[in-house]
C-alpha cells in the first residue's frame, strides 16, 4: 500500500491518500476543459484508497454540474482542485495536487472527440525549463 500526500496552492488544505490508484485518465471533455482552464484534466482514480484531510477540511467545497456526473472539489480560498469522493465508492484525485510523485503513467486519453484543436501538436512546441526571456 502506498501513501500519497497533497495540498492546495495556498497550503490551507493538506491531505493523505492511503492506497493505490487503479487508473490515471487525461480527460479532454468540454467540462474538464472548462473547469481546469486547460486542454484536459489529469485525474487518478481509486476504488480502495482512503482519503484523510490533515488540515483545512473546512476550506474544501464542491461543485456538481447539474444533470451530469461532472464533480469538482476545490479549496474555497485559492481555488485549487482537490480530491473528491462524491461518487460513492470512488476516490478521484487531481494528479497536480499531489506533493508526492505519481508512480503510474496515464492509462489513457479519454473523450478525445472533444480535444482542443491547439492540443493536437504539442510535441512540436518549443520547451523551456522556466519562463522564456
Amino acid at each position: 500500500m502506498t501513501d500519497h500526500f497533497g495540498s492546495c496552492l495556498c497550503g490551507t488544505v493538506k491531505f493523505e491518500v492511503q492506497g493505490d490508484f487503479d487508473s490515471f485518465y487525461l480527460c479532454h471533455c468540454r467540462h474538464c476543459q472548462k473547469d481546469t482552464g486547460s486542454a484536459h484534466a489529469a485525474n487518478l482514480f481509486s476504488q480502495s484508497a482512503k482519503l484523510t484531510w490533515k488540515s483545512g477540511a473546512d476550506a474544501v467545497t464542491s461543485f456538481t454540474l447539474p444533470g451530469t456526473l461532472h464533480r469538482k472539489s476545490f479549496c474555497k480560498l485559492c481555488g485549487s482542485a482537490l480530491p473528491n469522493t462524491q461518487i460513492p465508492g470512488l476516490l478521484v484525485v487531481p494528479a497536480g495536487c499531489l506533493d508526492t510523485t505519481v508512480s503510474i503513467l496515464p492509462t489513457a486519453h479519454i473523450f478525445t472527440s472533444s480535444q482542443a484543436a491547439w492540443d493536437a501538436e504539442l510535441g512540436e512546441v518549443p520547451k523551456f525549463e522556466g519562463l522564456p526571456e
